[in-house]
């Protein structure tokens, strides 16, 4: 990459975190439905053609901070050590998450990306993309358990939902406790065991979860 090429990135992304954030303070004052992108133009001082260019919708706008998490446990299994099974991988940066604060295992409390946390719960058009953006996390990580130029079988997809599955279930706790007025740093022990008795469910099989009426 040139310097050049490099500055020119650098000031995209400063022009994209510059509309989310504009967008994001109006969404919150005035509400998801009643803010157009000619008010998120204004703010940013750019033209509304702009805003397109960066995000096509609304609702990719306010997903900006989320959407950069799709194919994150792709990558992680793509950048596993040899021979550790994946969902050790996915334990391991779930437990590295938690301990980091990290927003997207949903046990940050800080003001603004609760604030985000509040609009996507509270807005049903987001709830919907949101959950396109697991789909397509599922999809990326059946394809990467499926290996290279194989098409992913019913039992990589299988994989796939579960552990994907695993991850969302636990975030939505933390953020439902959260969002209910807890702290991240009380939270956060019983974040974790939850995450190692999960992911260690995972990786015995759902055989071994008690059906309906069994101990």
């Amino acid at each position: 990459m040139t310097q050049q090429t490099g500055l020119r990135q650098r000031k995209k992304q400063q022009t994209a975190q510059a509309l989310w954030a504009a967008a994001i303070g109006l969404f919150l004052e005035h509400g998801f439905e009643n803010v157009t992108v000619a008010q998120i133009a204004a703010a940013v001082d750019v033209s509304r053609m702009t805003v397109f260019n960066y995000f096509p919708t609304k609702e990719d706008l306010a997903l900006h901070p989320v959407e950069a998490h799709v194919g994150d446990a792709a990558r992680i299994v793509r950048e596993r050590p040899a021979g550790q099974p994946p969902v050790e991988a996915l334990r391991r940066a779930f437990l590295t998450g938690l301990a980091e604060r990290d927003a997207a295992t949903g046990l940050s409390d800080a003001p603004n990306v609760l604030a985000v946390r509040r609009l996507l719960r509270d807005t049903p058009s987001l709830a919907h993309r949101a959950l396109r953006l697991v789909a397509r996390d599922r999809e990326l990580l059946a394809a990467e358990l499926a290996g290279p130029d194989t098409e992913p079988d019913v039992l990589a997809r299988v994989a796939a939902a579960q552990l994907v599955g695993v991850r969302e279930e636990l975030i939505a706790e933390n953020v439902r406790r959260l969002l209910d007025g807890e702290n991240a740093d009380a939270v956060h022990p019983e974040a974790r065991a939850a995450a190692e008795a999960a992911f260690t469910m995972a990786a015995h099989g759902l055989h071994r979860f008690p059906g309906r009426g069994e101990d």
